[in-house]
């Protein structure tokens, strides 16, 4: 127990050590512990434990951190501005409420201020492993929790804004008007496995989710003034976009990691095996990843939007790019028109122009943004709702009979929470109600086994019967938590529009929850409930002043 670089002290009720920002104390209930430093000065904590047959015995180790001075990121006790306290739900379904107690308890705690400015707050990625600055991550969560305020997002948006790539390096992946990847206090410790410097620019997507988000904090009430004032940063996150994200001529977002010290992988499955052919090879890079194709295509939609309300020029270009967007990937991604349950769209182009065939989650992150027809939709709700794809807990992150499948695999069969809740949003943004509502009650379904609080990600039924935590899944994790929120809006589907005075609701029916009834909903300021009966129907309860509200 503890680490050679620190100096451990070996007391009578345990071993502890410090560093500059935290203080650790490790003991032990057995009172034959033997404690004592290595010739290296590791600390040594030694139980001999006997157990007879038949018999059990039990040790109980506790370890107690306290923070010794401030950290890069820091958000102390009623400092963050963010406030879900008068948020309240009831329902039929016993889980949903204290999922949603529980997942905003966990968010509220990995909540942390910019340095640079500590009136912005943004949520940490996760705990134990990135408790810092991830943008896709701080991105989707501040997404998700937009019916319930905007200061997160505004925080996220501005946090990330300052740290927006303004050159071309290609250690740190960085590029002009590139949103970041993450965010770390210092490059690699001597000794570690991690390559990445402490500022890292690799991931193809967040640029075009920072631009998502901001159209959607506006929808649901973010101060004009604060969107002007990040029109700079919108336009540098468009010239990226449009301008460099294609590093060649087929016009497709794609990643190439040429320092061989970077991730492989760029996108949110960025882990070396996740993007696998249907045998289950994996491919080859530069990828194009599907759904950032449909992110680019739905953030253009966004810019143009925002820079026509501000009065700003550049919106039919946007629309342009976003019309050929569409059409590529209508004429690259679809695969398996002869396969059983086909065609599908696949995860990716590959670095020789082939497309990847394999069956994943993926197509649903590109449900909801404008980039498919009716039909195409229609084509990919199907292929979710598969038993290849829908687990009894969710979506799964690679199909059943796909090659490479593991059901505790880490982007390769385990089923991931932000990435379901994001299926069942975007289910219903595309008018499938019906189907929203089941992958929602799946989701919630896997809360029961984690007390509520849901890991990053676990199996599905196919290896426990029960869902089962990946070993070294962060809990709490800020999309994972997050996701507790897209539940409401799903089973209510809520579509704000507060720059036009209006909020239109498109509810599941019947409710995937039963009966219920949600307080501290927020629309421009404005707190507002709704009661959802247990056939769908809605009544908005103190709907705000001002707002045109209609339900469809």
């Amino acid at each position: 127990v503890g680490l050679p670089i620190l100096p451990v002290v070996v007391r009578r009720t345990g071993l502890s050590w410090r560093d500059e920002r935290h203080g650790v104390h490790v003991g032990c209930d057995a009172a034959d512990a033997e404690l004592s430093l290595s010739p290296d000065g590791a600390g040594q904590l030694r139980v001999p434990v006997r157990v007879e047959p038949g018999a059990e015995q039990s040790v109980t180790l506790t370890v107690a951190a306290i923070r010794t001075a401030p950290s890069l990121f820091d958000a102390g006790p009623g400092s963050t501005g963010v406030d879900w306290s008068d948020v309240r739900v009831t329902a039929s379904d016993s889980a949903l409420a204290p999922t949603v107690n529980a997942a905003l308890d966990d968010l509220r705690h990995l909540l942390l201020t910019d340095p640079e400015d500590d009136r912005d707050v943004f949520a940490g990625a996760g705990t134990p492993w990135y408790l810092t600055m991830f943008g896709r991550d701080a991105l989707w969560a501040a997404r998700m929790a937009l019916p319930l305020g905007t200061e997160l997002a505004g925080g996220t948006l501005r946090a990330l804004a300052r740290r927006q790539g303004t050159t071309v390096d290609l250690l740190r992946a960085e590029a002009p008007g590139k949103i970041p990847h993450e965010v770390r206090r210092a490059g690699p410790a001597p000794g570690s496995s991690s390559a990445l410097p402490a500022v890292y620019f690799g991931t193809v997507d967040a640029t075009a989710l920072w631009i998502c988000l901001l159209h959607d904090a506006w929808r649901w009430g973010l101060p004009e003034a604060e969107v002007r004032a990040l029109l700079p940063a919108l336009r540098a996150a468009v010239e990226w976009l449009t301008q460099h994200a294609s590093p060649d001529g087929d016009g497709l977002l794609k990643y190439l990691d040429t320092t061989g010290t970077g991730l492989a992988n760029q996108g949110w499955k960025d882990s070396g095996d996740a993007i696998r052919w249907r045998d289950g090879r994996t491919a080859e890079a530069p990828i194009a990843l599907v759904e950032a194709q449909a992110y680019a295509v739905e953030a253009a939609g966004c810019a143009a939007t925002l820079l026509d309300h501000l009065g700003e020029p550049g919106s039919l270009v946007l629309g342009e790019f976003a019309a050929a967007m569409r059409e590529r990937v209508r004429d690259r991604f679809w695969v398996g028109h002869d396969e059983p349950g086909g065609p599908w769209l696949g995860l990716a182009v590959d670095g020789a122009g082939r497309t990847v065939d394999g069956l994943a989650s993926n197509m649903g992150h590109v449900l909801g943004t404008g980039t498919l027809d009716a039909a195409e939709s229609a084509r990919v709700a199907d292929t979710l709702m598969s038993d290849r794809l829908l687990d009894t807990y969710g979506i799964r992150t690679l199909a059943a009979d796909n090659g490479g499948f593991n059901p505790l695999g880490y982007h390769t069969g385990s089923i991931w929470t932000h990435d379901t809740a994001i299926c069942a949003w975007n289910l219903g943004r595309d008018g499938h109600a019906e189907q929203a509502g089941q992958v929602a009650r799946a989701l919630l379904a896997s809360s029961v086994a984690f007390a509520h609080h849901w890991p990053e990600l676990y199996s599905g039924a196919a290896a426990l019967d029960q869902p089962a935590p990946y070993p070294a899944a962060c809990r709490p994790q800020a999309w994972a938590a997050a996701s507790a929120a897209v539940l409401l809006t799903v089973s209510l589907g809520l579509v704000p529009d507060v720059p036009h005075g209006r909020l239109l609701l498109r509810p599941c029916r019947p409710a995937p929850f039963g009966e219920m009834t949600v307080h501290g909903l927020r629309l421009g300021g404005a707190r507002f409930g709704v009661h959802q009966s247990a056939d769908g129907e809605v009544t908005v309860l103190d709907p705000p002043q001002g707002v045109d509200v209609k339900v469809v």
